[in-house]
């Protein structure tokens, strides 16, 4: 289990490298979900996701020895793009895993942080196996999506940062995939405001964490058809799960078409490009699925194409 003094060791860690992300209103959002909603824009951080705070604090965390031979990832794009970023940022080197099918736009970006991409496919293929494989040939640092202590705390600071600008929430949302995002800002809501709840948010298709809370334990499912490409988890993570079972108050699901409303929503109403993954929570507050009346909501990130944008929104 991390704590909320780990979580305010990784912001000290990322001060200063780490973007301060905006927290933005909008009276026609409050008048839709009849709160006051705070949202936290984290598609402003660097690489575009929440998944820089976590990265810097797991690679600043190495010893000098083990940055020199370099780290290696695992993901469809958002710790992709932060792992390449953090590594290039102290002088280490990359390695990163990637599914074929992964977002053209995140492929790119994470090429041209200079990490170097191998691909596999996430239908016939295991990341995790491929990936521990490939740290020990090439003796590399696994720097893991989400099941890390590191990662987690450095994720928690998105919480930290809200809750000391917006201190009066009754209400956390935040997207879940694998976890490690909900689990640190679980952490920091509940050290800080006991009271308050704080509620996860999935694709209907990769509804894992739900279904593992419901059952007490860990549930693996076939990999999600979902558009929200960067919640597409099979299972949560073991350390990941062990805190979320303990702060996480519930856990909601949102279809394809309501994250489609919510990106156009954002994009229309609030001047916010949102990937499908980054805009689950505002899905769920749209389609009347959290009620409060202080509302804290976390946009993880705006790592979509302009084409794959398009696409989206005009099917709405």
């Amino acid at each position: 289990m991390i704590e909320l003094a780990d979580v305010q060791a990784a912001a000290q860690r990322i001060d200063g490298v780490a973007h301060r992300t905006p927290v933005f209103t909008s009276r026609t959002l409050d008048g839709l979900a009849g709160a006051s909603v705070h949202v936290k824009a984290e598609c402003f951080q660097r690489g575009g996701a929440f998944k820089f705070r976590g990265a810097f604090n797991k690679i600043s965390s190495l010893g000098e020895d083990v940055r020199a031979r370099g780290v290696l990832a695992y993901s469809s794009g958002n710790h992709a793009q932060a792992v390449a970023i953090a590594a290039t940022l102290l002088d280490s080197s990359a390695t990163i895993l990637m599914p074929e099918d992964a977002p053209v736009a995140k492929a790119e970006a994470t090429r041209g942080y200079g990490a170097e991409v191998v691909l596999y496919d996430r239908w016939t293929e295991s990341r995790e196996e491929i990936g521990a494989r490939l740290a020990e040939e090439r003796g590399l640092e696994l720097v893991r999506p989400y099941d890390d202590p590191l990662v987690m705390a450095g994720q928690g600071t998105v919480a930290l940062e809200l809750l000391d600008e917006v201190p009066e929430l009754d209400v956390l949302v935040a997207p879940v995939g694998g976890g490690g995002l909900i689990a640190g800002c679980a952490t920091v809501a509940k050290s800080l405001r006991p009271e308050i709840r704080v509620i996860g948010v999935e694709p209907e298709a990769g509804d894992d964490t739900a279904r593992s809370l419901a059952a007490g334990e860990r549930v693996r499912i076939a990999v999600p058809r979902t558009i929200a490409d960067g919640l597409q988890a099979t299972e949560p993570g073991e350390l990941t799960f062990a805190v979320n079972r303990e702060r996480v108050d519930e856990v909601v699901s949102v279809s394809d078409a309501e994250i489609v409303d919510a990106m156009t929503f954002l994009f229309d109403r609030m001047k916010l490009v949102v990937e499908p993954s980054g805009a689950v929570a505002i899905a769920a507050l749209l389609a009347g699925r959290v009620r409060g009346e202080r509302i804290g909501v976390v946009v993880s990130g705006g790592n979509v194409g302009a084409v794959r944008f398009a696409e989206l929104l005009g099917r709405a």
